[in-house]
């Protein structure tokens, strides 16, 4: 992991904490059901608020929800946030979306040759209905993961693999430089990848099921969530804010981190590594915002 400068990184939290405030009085005011997932929800647990070396905040819905949302920001709060995602700029390379503060730069180093408007952001994620078939979860689930990495591989050579170390990375890293200049050299279309990817994604959202997931996570199963632990949903302490989280994440938590309640050693802390970090009141001057 990348260190911080800790004033650099103390600032950083604070932008996010300040979007935060501005994203839960939007969702609030228009009835948009959210609720915290990832390190956000192991800060709410562990530390109540930012996990110490984190620097970003992981948000949810349900797709409905996730799509009004979007539509929102881009409609009405678009003097202060944009919405980034395949939609808004095709050069994006995930299936996720950013709100990003206007004025600021926040570039990671896996993405430094992509070219979008990478800003100071929130991470959104949409959850999908899961069948409760295993067949068709598991077909559903990889068919979902391989579009999102093929997508991903559409732009970036050495995409940041972060649930992978040693040997194993070094050589998954090889494989990714190979398939990333073979999709070069195929003319891949993005636009048929991300198709593909949400309709996989989306597949099941007219019918009623048990389980819901981000389906385009790292681990293919490993946002699953029950829908009756998701409902009714729970608020714990973030910093200065009550948010929401399902009413019970422990099997969801676990499945992904093990033991999440325990810091994990210095070498396992992970953040985004910016490679390029500006904040509104700097005038576009470079900051770099952690210690090489």
């Amino acid at each position: 992991m990348k260190k911080y400068d800790e004033k650099v990184l103390k600032k950083l939290q604070t932008v996010e904490l300040e979007m935060l405030h501005d994203f839960v009085k939007i969702c609030e005011e228009n009835q948009l059901a959210y609720f915290g997932i990832g390190g956000t929800a192991i800060g709410a647990l562990r530390h109540q608020g930012f996990i110490p070396w984190d620097d970003d905040i992981d948000l949810a819905f349900l797709r409905k929800d996730y799509e009004r949302f979007c539509d929102i920001i881009e409609k009405e709060h678009g003097d202060k946030y944009y919405i980034l995602r395949y939609e808004t700029n095709k050069a994006y390379p995930l299936f996720t979306a950013r709100m990003c503060r206007k004025g600021t730069v926040f570039q990671e180093h896996a993405m430094k040759n992509v070219d979008c408007p990478f800003g100071i952001f929130l991470d959104l994620y949409a959850y999908d209905h899961v069948p409760d078939g295993s067949a068709a979860m598991k077909k559903q689930a990889w068919q979902a993961w391989f579009y999102s990495k093929l997508l991903i591989l559409c732009s970036v050579e050495q995409p940041n693999l972060v649930q992978l170390s040693g040997v194993k990375k070094k050589l998954a890293l090889m494989a990714c430089k190979a398939a990333y200049h073979v999709i070069k050299l195929l003319r891949i279309s993005t636009d048929k990848v991300y198709e593909k990817g949400k309709a996989c994604c989306i597949k099941y959202n007219e019918t009623e099921t048990k389980r819901l997931a981000y389906l385009t996570e790292a681990k293919p199963y490993g946002s699953m969530i029950q829908r009756k632990d998701l409902f009714p949903m729970k608020q714990l302490p973030f910093e200065d804010l009550q948010l929401n989280f399902p009413g019970n994440m422990h099997e969801m938590m676990t499945a992904y981190y093990g033991d999440y309640m325990q810091m994990p050693p210095e070498e396992k802390r992970y953040n985004h590594c910016p490679y390029k970090l500006e904040f509104e009141d700097e005038n576009h001057e470079r900051e770099n915002g952690y210690e090489s």
